[in-house]
């Protein structure tokens, strides 16, 4: 269901609104000679693919949108010598994206769990539960949709970047995202959902809060309304930081000794250490294909 509902995230949003690839897409300055450019941008997207490998390997949901940002930044820092391959008109919606990610994340799973036990409060808590139980399926798919429409499309920003580099066009002023790439990446995403996600599952979903039932839901809904707002506005943020801060709001609102701030502490971690750690990694990568391409 997550894979499919992945998928559709992906093309129905961007065939809606393709903000969010755009920003990806305008984020860095790959100009200048086209070939070069091509193989930095191969360099970072290799860094991407060893960050996200390990993180996937220890069950660190560290966050491959920041990865990707990271990458690329640090690969544009190399081709251009300087912080001029950053364009920080755009990179500015990658901080609001992240004070969204993890504020209102939080926020809004408190708000919705609070609000949904108001609402159900004079209900027999044994009479809620196949409600929610079905409701959960739904917010789910809701979530998996939402989780298609943001990643699918920060990696369409950088695909786009990578074909026009290929056709030697440095820079773009037209950005048509052709159906056909669509198609693939939202393939591309479904198929990594369907096989590669058990490990993080289980760290965020099992071992960093116990929810019930009404609790998976209020944590779904916070995540898919957070994400859905910042997909209309164009920001670029970490679907896996909103998920996670959703279901510690959830838990904290129960009480805080609900979350076990160990599971959260490895998170925090590997979360601060993406921007800097990936961003270097994509800077190295991109200094040694130069040399060696």
């Amino acid at each position: 269901m997550a894979a499919f509902f992945d998928f559709l995230g992906v093309f129905v949003m961007t065939k809606l609104n393709a903000r969010v690839a755009e920003t990806i897409y305008k984020m860095v300055d790959f100009g200048g000679d086209s070939g070069k450019a091509l193989v930095a941008l191969c360099a970072a997207l290799f860094a991407i693919v060893l960050w996200a490998t390990a993180a996937w390997w220890f069950g660190i949901p560290t966050s491959e949108s920041h990865a990707l940002i990271a990458g690329i930044s640090g690969a544009a820092i190399a081709l251009q010598k300087g912080l001029g391959g950053i364009n920080f008109n755009e990179w500015v919606n990658v901080l609001y994206g992240l004070a969204l990610s993890l504020i209102l994340g939080f926020a809004t799973g408190w708000s919705v769990v609070k609000l949904v036990e108001k609402l159900f409060r004079r209900v027999n808590r044994s009479k809620t539960f196949g409600f929610f139980k079905n409701a959960q399926v739904l917010s789910s798919a809701g979530m998996a949709f939402m989780h298609g429409a943001q990643d699918g499309q920060k990696f369409m920003g950088v695909f786009m970047l990578g074909m026009f580099l290929t056709q030697g066009q440095a820079q773009v002023t037209e950005f048509v995202i052709p159906n056909w790439m669509i198609i693939l990446c939202s393939a591309v995403m479904a198929t990594g959902t369907s096989i590669g996600g058990y490990r993080i599952i289980k760290a965020v979903g099992m071992d960093m809060v116990k929810l019930e039932k009404y609790q998976g839901f209020s944590a779904d809904l916070a995540g898919v309304i957070c994400l859905f707002i910042a997909s209309l506005f164009g920001l670029p943020v970490s679907t896996t930081h909103t998920k996670t801060t959703a279901i510690m709001g959830v838990g904290a609102a129960k009480r805080i000794s609900s979350v076990n701030w160990g599971v959260v502490k490895e998170m925090v971690t590997a979360w601060i250490l993406t921007f800097p750690g990936c961003g270097l990694i994509g800077f190295l990568m991109a200094l040694l294909f130069m040399n060696i391409f």
